[in-house]
């Protein structure tokens, strides 16, 4: 449908449509707050019509770090989506959006079309002169991000509401990444956010909707949107960090199975080309792999829960050698051998350890990182290799620093992403190929028909070398926020008074805080990053509400505990950590804060 002023009238409201009046609903309440006067112009790209839209702020556009999301129903709403794409032109040094080079995609997710004709005609009224844009929309997130970098971009547009379920009623989000392909900082974000309460014009563009589904350029008289293959960057880039022809040699072989489940999600657009064509594996051994607006009706997070078909497949007694499935937009993954499931701390901490075999690492790892609620895993990596350690806050936009300066290569959050310094987001793919790395090089001297190593045996040979890091994560999503705020101050209060030697069951407390992180690059100081109880023997527990959704919160529970003895490390996750999953819950009081008897997700 299209989004053209010149073609509806101002009265009528349609998805996706720029309104005079915007009617938004009471839940996005318009708001007077002014902290960011409105610029009055923008350059004008030449042979390039623009209107001035009236339009009134509305509430609630806070951006944050995975940029803004909301129900699809809200941001396909009058001009809420055009309102927010203004602020961020607001928010963006003018000089450098003149003239500037810009890039857009997506998940393929429900309101994706709509939202790129809107965002296209709004960089075209604000001085953008080109736009690359993924066929039928379509960029995977590292997608995105190597489009960005290869092309030399200013920054680009991301559709996409990550690992949530997409559709009419469901979600729907988007973010601005830099020109270094990473997430837009967050100086820009509260400039965002600022002129959101202050924006009222639109400058939009009066040109046509452009046809997305055909590779080509289209101008508009200096202004031009070039439609690009949403797989050729990032496979050129891809082909520079791994040893296809290694991998290849594993893929192809008579006696190996994969499977990978794209979960009808955006990465189905990238693993025919990339698997299939490029490295020869079976047709079959790619499923779910045709993008759909609404996932299918599923939930695209590649869990051990909402990924039930992989896994049922991988549990199997007849199971493929190698399983592994991505999420929404790309950036997520979960890695899965022959009835074995690798935890996410684990997979960053075998890559990290066996980085030598993929050539993009062969003069060394710089540094790695974690997110403070995974799993020290990756510690024991770096001490072993000689190499820094980070532990930053949960977000991708806390390693882009320690990148950029050249001290971090390879990085992973608990939350299934996991990635390095060769683009400025998590990679999803990026896993998968580095996993199939390790395997080919392993068994690159096993005969077909032999005995091939698996990923449980390199798994359980990392934690022989370096203990084992037993954990889990208890998701509780969709809870009542008050009530959840409630439970993380009762943390705090607890945390603070905490001593040094006190007992929490037969666990001695080593130091309990709110995790409060100063990056080492810039001095910027991130505080209450999560609750963590820390214990002398290495256990921990940690609550912490996640921001990833677009309605309602949820309440994250971790619980870590290691083990060096060899002969218990083969214990169940969910029975070696039991004792302290008790101990948690009763510290934390989440069933009487929350009412929720059990979790909706446990990883």
């Amino acid at each position: 449908m299209s989004a053209s002023l010149s073609l509806l009238k101002p009265s009528v409201t349609v998805r996706g449509q720029f309104s005079e009046k915007s009617s938004i609903s009471a839940r996005t309440r318009r708001t007077a707050a002014a902290p960011k006067k409105m610029r009055l112009s923008a350059a004008v790209v030449t042979g390039v019509e623009v209107k001035d839209v009236p339009t009134t702020p509305i509430e609630g556009q806070k951006t944050g770090t995975s940029g803004l999301r909301k129900k699809a129903a809200i941001f396909s709403e009058g001009n809420y989506l055009g309102n927010w794409v203004q602020s961020l032109f607001l928010a963006l040094p003018q000089e450098e959006v003149n003239g500037s080079t810009m890039v857009l995609g997506g998940d393929g997710r429900w309101f994706n079309k709509e939202a790129s004709q809107i965002i296209i005609k709004l960089a075209a009224g604000n001085g953008v002169r080109k736009m690359y844009v993924g066929q039928n929309g379509y960029l995977a997130t590292p997608a995105a991000s190597a489009v960005i970098r290869a092309r030399g971009a200013m920054g680009g547009f991301i559709m996409s509401a990550s690992h949530n379920p997409g559709g009419p009623t469901e979600d729907w989000g988007i973010k601005f990444n830099y020109s270094a392909g990473d997430p837009a900082p967050e100086k820009i974000t509260d400039e965002i956010y600022g002129y959101t309460q202050t924006v009222n014009v639109l400058k939009m563009a009066e040109i046509p909707d452009v046809d997305l589904t055909k590779i080509g350029v289209t101008k508009f008289g200096d202004f031009e949107v070039e439609v690009i293959d949403p797989v050729a960057d990032y496979l050129t880039l891809a082909k520079t960090v791994f040893d296809f022809d290694l991998i290849k040699s594993l893929v192809t072989r008579a006696d190996f199975a994969m499977k990978f489940d794209a979960m009808h999600a955006i990465t189905g657009a990238y693993a025919r080309p990339i698997f299939v064509d490029v490295l020869g594996a079976d047709p079959e051994s790619c499923v779910n792999d045709v993008p759909k607006e609404d996932f299918a009706g599923g939930h695209p997070d590649p869990n051990l829960t909402y990924a039930e078909e992989l896994v049922k497949t991988m549990f199997a007694p007849d199971a493929p050698d190698f399983g592994a499935a991505s999420d929404g937009d790309g950036d997520r993954n979960m890695i899965l051998g022959n009835n074995f499931f690798v935890t996410p701390s684990d997979s960053v901490a075998i890559i990290a350890a066996n980085a030598q075999c993929i050539p993009y690492f062969k003069s060394g790892l710089k540094g790695l990182a974690r997110s403070m609620p995974t799993a020290a895993a990756l510690d024991r990596v770096a001490a072993k290799a000689g190499v820094e350690c980070f532990e930053t806050p949960t977000g991708w936009k806390f390693f882009g620093n320690l990148m950029d300066a050249g001290r971090l290569s390879i990085c992973g959050e608990e939350s299934f992403g996991t990635g390095s310094d060769h683009i400025r987001e998590k990679d999803g793919p990026w896993a998968v190929l580095a996993w199939l790395s390790i395997l080919a090089d392993r068994n690159k001297d096993v005969p077909v028909g032999g005995d091939k190593v698996s990923v449980e045996q390199i798994t359980k040979e990392h934690w022989a070398t370096y203990g084992r890091n037993f954990f889990s994560r208890y998701d509780y999503e969709g809870c009542e926020s008050a009530p959840c705020e409630a439970m993380v101050e009762h943390l705090r209060v607890l945390a603070a008074a905490a001593k040094k030697g006190d007992m929490y069951g037969t666990y001695e407390l080593d130091f309990a805080d709110d995790f409060e992180y100063t990056d080492p690059i810039d001095g910027a100081v991130a505080s209450k990053q999560g609750v963590r109880f820390c214990f002398t023997d290495g256990s921990r527990f940690i609550f912490r509400l996640s921001g990833t959704g677009s309605s309602g919160a949820t309440v994250r529970m971790y619980i870590e505990q290691y083990e060096a003895d060899e002969s218990k490390q083969g214990v169940d996750a969910q029975v070696a950590l039991a004792p302290l999953i008790k101990v948690a819950l009763e510290t934390s009081k989440l069933t009487e804060f929350t009412g929720r008897e059990t979790p909706t997700v446990i990883t």
